[in-house]
């Protein structure tokens, strides 16, 4: 099927296609093959390093603790950095001068930091200023870095999101005497949201891998921090790697998928489901003052009611 993007392939373009993946395929079986072939030299596919993955007590001893204390960092971060990100990125439109100044400042400052650089400063930042623990340290210095971080992106994003709208929206709640906050809140962001949900849930991705930075420089006991003690006590290394390696890409799929679902029932709940107007319909002039809503992909007013006349 054609579009304005894409033109249907003839029958050359076919076959080269074909003749494409056939070659991509064969590359890419023999790659594998090579990786096997080495892991195999080095004794690396031997049953005896991979057996204790097939028992529980590495996974309750190791991993699990592991990737619950990723999952733990992860969330709480999500769960700051989102409305912290939104707060940053609606104070970046603000009228106010000042406001503007500020938060560009803050999210340009903290966008432009290494998240690892963020985390170490917030560790030495506990240890001299803080009564927290040294077992809960490296957790509060990981979620730290992680929020300032990731906060300043989304702020970006939330930006970009409300921007993407059309100014027919903000015109029209402007029209029926809406003030800007509740035209922030009440129509724009529950519309951008949508747009802003793949980058969002992209951050959110990058927010669960970057929880291994903590484990690597200030001993935060997250899944591949974990992973190194596992092939220390059965020796292990490169199996070790690939199971971890799998756990991260299911956890990440789980999340994606989960976002595609929710992006796409976003999509349907904004879908119109009135009736189609006739001649015979009269519309209710009481009703201009309602709140407005999706109305579909325009976007335009609810709240109207609406009277069928009836019939001669």
């Amino acid at each position: 099927m054609s579009s304005v993007l894409y033109d249907t392939p003839g029958p050359r373009a076919k076959r080269r296609n074909v003749l494409l993946s056939v070659v991509f395929t064969l590359l890419l079986a023999l790659l594998l093959w090579w990786v096997w072939q080495k892991m195999d030299d080095k004794n690396q596919l031997e049953w005896s390093l991979w057996q204790p993955f097939t028992t529980g007590e590495a996974w309750t001893t190791y991993l699990l603790p592991g990737l619950a204390n990723t999952l733990k960092a992860a969330a709480i971060s999500m769960v700051i950095a989102l409305p912290l990100g939104a707060v940053f990125g609606i104070a970046r439109m603000s009228d106010h001068r000042w406001v503007r100044g500020v938060a560009g400042v803050v999210v340009e400052f903290f966008r432009a930091i290494p998240v690892l650089l963020l985390m170490l400063f917030a560790n030495e930042f506990y240890a001299r200023s803080t009564d927290i623990s040294t077992a809960d340290r490296p957790l509060y210095a990981v979620v730290t870095g992680l929020v300032l971080y990731n906060a300043s992106v989304l702020a970006e994003v939330v930006r970009a999101g409300i921007l993407s709208l059309p100014r027919g929206q903000t015109e029209a709640a402007y029209a029926v005497g809406l003030r800007k906050g509740q035209t922030m809140t009440s129509i724009l962001l529950p519309q951008a949201v949508t747009a802003m949900l793949p980058a969002i849930v992209s951050q959110l991705v990058v927010i669960v891998k970057d929880t291994a930075l903590g484990g690597v420089m200030i001993g935060f006991t997250e899944l591949l921090n974990s992973r190194g003690t596992l092939a220390a006590n059965y020796a292990n290394v490169i199996p070790s790697f690939i199971v971890v390696g799998i756990i991260y890409i299911i956890v990440n799929f789980i999340l994606t998928s989960f976002a595609s679902w929710l992006e796409q029932r976003l999509r349907r709940s904004k879908k119109s489901t009135g009736a189609v107007l006739g001649e015979d319909t009269e519309v209710n002039p009481a009703a201009v003052g309602g709140t407005f809503g999706t109305g579909g992909e325009g976007g335009g007013p609810s709240g109207f009611t609406f009277k069928d006349k009836p019939p001669r």
